[in-house]
């Protein structure tokens, strides 16, 4: 049996008198895709921000391959192998796709930024920008400005960029998020090919990429985790489909 690359135990936040994230357990298995779905204002994407760092807990405890990260900064975090993306694509428009890939790679490797030395430059940085990048189906694109991609070719310059830290554990929040049905098909076939290579936690409303990419989901409704399974479990529990799947019970 895999061993747990990630817990979260009876973690909790609040804003004032709003309660976003109540008591969360979460165990993900090393080498797994583990789904967190949920509906809008369940809390899913202040939990990302609170294994990634962005946000502190008021309480509980965040577990990371065995080590307490709880109180751990982000840049803390990222050194012991964890990546995350955002639901608002966040890459530097002026850079070419390898350049914000192998920036990415430098600052995995705690080298300074030398901005008068471009990153693409050095040719070791330049190798594992282009092996990300070809795993992000993007290696046409390297020498094309960030900006100049097209929405769903900046998903997966994130990814690129996630990957080429080389992460033990990605937190991907929304990849799909205003992707075309094609670009969503080609972003899960992507997802599909990292299986094995990468831990992934995911954030998504796209039930087809859910349902085809996880092997366990776990259901967030009002800041709880109220059932965790395979596909084929969660798409069969009433309360599920009650819940948030919009069906009758």
């Amino acid at each position: 049996m895999s061993r747990a690359i990630l817990e979260l135990h009876d973690l909790v936040k609040s804003y004032g008198a709003l309660r976003v994230t109540n008591g969360v357990d979460l165990e993900v298995l090393a080498g797994e895709t583990h789904a967190i779905i949920g509906p809008n204002g369940a809390g899913k994407t202040t939990l990302v921000n609170q294994i990634s760092g962005a946000v502190a807990p008021d309480g509980g405890r965040i577990v990371l391959d065995g080590r307490d990260v709880t109180r751990l900064p982000m840049p803390a975090r990222a050194r012991l192998g964890l990546a995350r993306s955002f639901q608002i694509t966040q890459v530097l428009p002026r850079f070419t796709a390898l350049e914000n890939v192998a920036l990415a790679v430098q600052a995995g490797a705690g080298s300074s930024f030398r901005f008068w030395q471009p990153a693409a430059a050095e040719e070791a940085l330049n190798a594992r920008a282009r092996e990300a990048l070809e795993a992000a189906d993007l290696g046409a694109r390297a020498g094309v400005p960030a900006g100049a991609l097209s929405h769903g070719e900046k998903r997966r310059l994130e990814l690129a960029i996630a990957l080429a830290q080389g992460p033990r554990l990605m937190l991907l929040d929304e990849p799909a998020a205003g992707a075309g049905t094609e670009e969503t098909r080609r972003l899960v076939e992507i997802l599909r090919s990292l299986k094995g290579r990468t831990t992934v936690v995911l954030v998504e409303h796209d039930m087809q990429a859910v349902f085809a990419l996880a092997d366990r989901i776990s259901v967030l409704v009002e800041g709880r985790i109220v059932a965790t399974g395979t596909p084929e479990a969660v798409r069969a529990d009433a309360a599920v489909r009650a819940a948030y799947l919009g069906e009758a019970a």
